[in-house]
């Protein structure tokens, strides 16, 4: 049975979902997510023979969300799985990540690879230092109209998003699903109308989410959205903080998943990209893996691909 606590991890508290015993794998969540988005993994990863830990990462959920903006930094974020990993007793772990966690786990592994056996990313490719910061390069590019460039703007999405949560996170999980019509189109916002306008509100859950999911989400979103989306407004100051990795690449073992539905794979330069991972990432174990039909949501939308790719994974990783 998954199991539950709070731990003293890097001067905040985080929430902890656990089970099994063995190596320890540690599973971050996106936006607009929770521990709960790894629900599905839990079970045949602890059968496998490894401790699965999900924490809700800082900002969300019942870990502690700091006031300061600044507090929500690359290097926070890495200092949180640190600190995690020593606070549950063990020197290294296997790291994966779901959209922003993904970016978290990659550089987890490109600054502390002694701690990191392993590392998976689904959705979010590695993230390697772009020549410009990235707000001000998708500002010149969509006139401020690219998703990050709004998130970043003080109170705006926050007020939005927190009108009517249910609905703000419904919308979320459909529009960016394999289910959505919208396909994979850029996320771009209509600044006089907001991010929500023009989603989709099915009028039922796709069979992969259900009322009861969405009623832990939507809980989990409980104290607002303010926390999750500072991640966002960092992302030219970990451009800054990250200029003495310029060029630098993540060497330990991993793997990178992703549906052919996601619209982040889509992104301006992300195709281009992940055809070249196998030559930029020395220990890439096998090229990249599409799934087929699969939106956004890739360990929710396909829960026994992911699961079964992650436990070979990690077993090729161990030698087991």
């Amino acid at each position: 049975m998954v199991e539950h606590r709070l731990v003293d991890v890097n001067g905040i508290r985080l929430h902890i979902a656990e089970q099994g015993e063995g190596p320890l794998v540690v599973l971050l969540h996106g936006f607009p997510e929770s521990w709960h988005s790894w629900r599905h993994q839990f079970g045949p990863l602890a059968d496998a023979g490894f401790r699965v830990v999900a924490p809700d990462q800082r900002g969300y959920g019942l870990s502690d969300h700091p006031a300061d903006v600044g507090a929500y930094t690359i290097f926070h974020l890495v200092g949180d799985v640190v600190g995690l990993v020593q606070a549950l007793g063990e020197r290294k772990a296997y790291v994966v990540g779901h959209d922003w966690g993904a970016p978290v786990a990659w550089h987890t592994a490109l600054l502390r690879p002694d701690m990191v056996l392993g590392v998976a990313g689904l959705s979010v490719a590695p993230s390697f230092r772009g020549p410009v910061p990235p707000l001000a390069a998708m500002e010149e590019r969509f006139g401020g109209r690219f998703y990050w460039n709004y998130f970043a703007l003080p109170g705006v999405a926050d007020a939005e998003f927190a009108r009517d949560p249910r609905t703000t996170l419904r919308k979320f999980l459909y529009s960016a699903s394999g289910d959505s019509p919208g396909g994979t189109k850029q996320p771009l916002v209509d600044l006089d109308r907001g991010w929500l306008a023009d989603m989709p509100d099915p009028e039922m859950l796709p069979p992969w989410l259900t009322e009861d999911d969405l009623d832990a989400l939507t809980e989990s979103f409980s104290r607002g959205f303010t926390g999750a989306l500072n991640w966002y407004r960092n992302l030219d100051r970990n451009w800054e903080l990250t200029a003495p990795w310029q060029g630098a690449l993540v060497t330990r073992p991993a793997l990178y998943v992703y549906g052919d539905r996601d619209p982040v794979p889509a992104f301006p330069g992300m195709p281009e990209l992940i055809e070249r991972l196998p030559a930029l990432m020395p220990n890439l174990q096998s090229k990249p893996l599409k799934l087929a039909g699969c939106g956004h949501w890739t360990q929710q939308e396909r829960p026994a691909e992911v699961s079964e790719a992650l436990v070979e994974f990690l077993r090729t990783c161990s030698g087991s």
